[in-house]
């Protein structure tokens, strides 16, 4: 009997499709052109694949053309006070030697020294060297940086560096092969390349704090440690698809949640840093929630995919575009809208200036909105398009006589919009009318600028709210 079930189990064997692959050697280059050939038992080709184009999941193409662009990134005489400071994820993301010096990983975007990482591996940082993967080291300059987004960028003087190319973060598919490469654990351990899947696409994390705090991360199972931080996310073609930035862990060590800044984030932000010194951030100026089944009953919708669009600030591109409290975003261009993150993700790929169609569902209807995005804050002193002068993150302008009456007032200064700056984390709100900064009276919002540069440290407001009380505010510039 046993002797049987074993030949029935080498029949079965002989019958089924055997495959052999055929790889040729090349150069990483070539490797793109390079097919794996599965052939049956009897030898017929069932069928030939592109490696770096098909499904299967080979990955050596994508190791050999990334690995060389992959640096080592080692910031010195950061102070522990430093250290304290950064959010308790990324602390672990660090290799901490006795001489008080921390390491990580950058990625070489162009042949001449532009080299991206993260923020929280350069922030503070007094000194910074790259290791090639040829054991070359150039000091580097910090050419920026984005902490909302953890991206920065470095330049070292180099030509003819090998580069990873950026590819579409967007295409990424769920169960996508991809590649994570980096130094974890140390200098020891550089150019070590891990591989697993994308888990997850348009992921956010606790402990992610400010206004633009990345609500988009790729989630991986491909494994990385404290040095990997900065390093690059290929997919199998050797494109950088994300730049891994953090793990989820009670222990500090990989624990099979691993997240990246995708690609299309990255490759914007560090293009503003080339092009501007700083990051051209679009805004909306909306308040979004996703859609519930208890609003799709109540909405009779057919679907829980889109935003709904909870409140719509005033003078914003939403508004301004006729966008309403009660609207449905279901398409930005030609991207579909399942959830706030991916509005986030698309609005934070344009500039301040660009258009858009939104498409957006009301009362039972499709309706496109043309839309032009305006930039987060303007400079103070700047006059916006309305006439009005920004200020510290809000907008000014001389208030309306009507106003000035109704208080008995000659003069005064209207704050049209606190905005998402110093001023209104001061506490100004909007409709305040500015009476007197650092104790000078003041009538125009040019008035306010001027005192303001004239300030050394502070800031100081009085004036009156709405309601007729006094009231009194202030701020540091720096």
């Amino acid at each position: 009997m046993k002797k049987e079930f074993i030949t029935t189990i080498i029949s079965v064997l002989c019958s089924a499709l055997v495959a052999v692959f055929i790889v040729k050697t090349a150069s990483p280059k070539a490797r793109a052109a390079e097919t794996a050939t599965t052939y049956s038992i009897d030898g017929s080709v069932v069928r030939t694949v592109n490696l770096a184009d098909s499904d299967y999941p080979d990955l050596t193409f994508a190791a050999e053309s990334s690995a060389d662009a992959v640096v080592f990134v080692k910031v010195g005489l950061r102070t522990s006070d430093q250290l304290n400071n950064l959010p308790p994820m990324f602390r672990y993301f660090f290799d901490i030697p006795q001489e008080r010096q921390v390491s990580g990983s950058g990625v070489i975007i162009r042949p001449d020294g532009y080299i991206v990482t993260n923020n929280h591996v350069v922030a503070g940082a007094d000194k910074i060297e790259i290791t090639l993967n040829n054991n070359k080291s150039y000091p580097a300059k910090l050419i920026g940086s984005d902490p909302p987004t953890d991206v920065a960028l470095l330049k070292i003087e180099a030509e003819g560096l090998p580069v990873v190319p950026f590819g579409d973060s967007d295409a990424l598919r769920l169960g996508e092969w991809v590649l994570a490469i980096g130094s974890p654990l140390g200098e020891e351990l550089r150019g070590t390349i891990t591989a697993g899947i994308v888990s997850a696409k348009g992921r956010s994390m606790p402990n992610m704090q400010g206004e633009f705090k990345i609500e988009s991360f790729i989630q991986t199972d491909a494994a990385v440690n404290p040095g990997n931080s900065g390093g690059a996310l290929v997919n199998k073609k050797g494109e950088l698809v994300g730049i891994n930035t953090a793990i989820v862990s009670r222990t500090g060590s990989y624990a099979g949640y691993s997240f990246a800044v995708p690609s299309n984030i990255v490759k914007k932000i560090v293009g503003d840093l080339i092009d501007f010194g700083s990051v051209k951030r679009a805004k909306l100026g909306i308040a979004m929630s996703g859609i519930t089944q208890e609003m799709a009953d109540k909405m009779k919708l057919s679907s829980l995919k889109g935003v709904y669009v909870n409140e719509v600030t005033k003078g914003s591109a939403a508004e301004k575009a006729g966008m309403k409290e009660g609207d449905i975003i279901v398409k930005i261009d030609d991207s579909k809208i399942t959830t706030p993150s991916s509005v986030q993700a698309k609005v934070n790929s344009y500039h301040p200036g660009d258009k858009a169609v939104i498409t957006i569902l009301r009362d039972g209807k499709t309706k496109d909105l043309k839309v032009q995005f305006q930039g987060t804050v303007e400079a103070t002193g700047v006059v916006t398009e309305d006439g009005s002068v920004a200020f510290y993150g809000g907008t000014l302008r001389s208030a309306p006589q009507q106003s000035l009456a109704a208080f008995g007032l000659k003069q005064g200064v209207e704050v049209v919009s606190s905005g998402s700056g110093k001023l209104a984390e001061s506490g100004v709100p909007e409709g305040f009318i500015i009476l007197y900064v650092n104790d000078q009276a003041v009538g125009t919002p040019q008035d306010i600028v001027e005192l303001a540069k004239k300030s050394k440290r502070n800031v100081y407001i009085e004036g009156i709210h709405p309601n007729g009380k006094i009231g009194f505010f202030g701020f540091a510039k720096e």
